[in-house]
């Protein structure tokens, strides 16, 4: 089977929509600074933009987490695979996604964090499909939204190809190939 991808998003706004999200927190966050933490493998990418982009004091931190197991539908159940290196407690927190569907991640790892000690938890995340939502969370700062459709790159993969893609596209299968 042959995987074509077709460019949803350019590199360009992609950027560009970084940036602004970068100022959005800068001013959000003038006078603290604020920890950031990544969700692994595919925030990766968008984090370290981002940072790069936020004028306030940054500090990272990456987690991993899993709810497919060795499937393609998520069941549901949050699993950590890696958690934090570094304590967060008082500390005003931003969890960075590459894409929020279900929410059910996000909302785990919200409770999950404020159960650390953190002062304050907001979520970010480059790409949001609303229609697939099954709990109730808005990330605070969200690049784009889009329809459900299978995407990558920035970060995300399909069967960890494609991450290295400077934009975002819609992975298209032709049964023939």
């Amino acid at each position: 089977m042959a995987v074509t991808i077709k460019q949803m998003i350019s590199e360009t706004d992609v950027d560009r929509r970084i940036s602004e999200i970068g100022a959005e927190i800068s001013r959000d966050y003038a006078g603290r600074e604020v920890r950031l933490v990544g969700i692994l493998k595919g925030a990766s990418f968008f984090m370290c933009e981002l940072a790069k982009r936020i004028t306030v004091p940054v500090s990272i931190d990456f987690m991993q987490v899993s709810s497919y197991g060795g499937a393609t539908e998520s069941s549901g159940r949050v699993m950590i695979k890696k958690d934090l290196d570094e304590s967060i407690e008082g500390l005003d927190v931003i969890i960075v996604e590459d894409i929020v569907d279900s929410g059910r991640t996000l909302a785990f790892l919200g409770e999950f964090l404020k159960n650390k000690g953190a002062h304050t938890i907001r979520y970010c995340t480059l790409l949001d499909k609303p229609e697939r939502r099954v709990v109730e969370l808005k990330a605070d700062y969200s690049g784009f939204e889009i329809p459900d459709q299978f995407v990558v790159g920035y970060g995300m993969d399909f069967d960890q190809k494609y991450r290295n893609l400077p934009y975002i596209g819609v992975v298209q299968m032709d049964p023939e190939n």
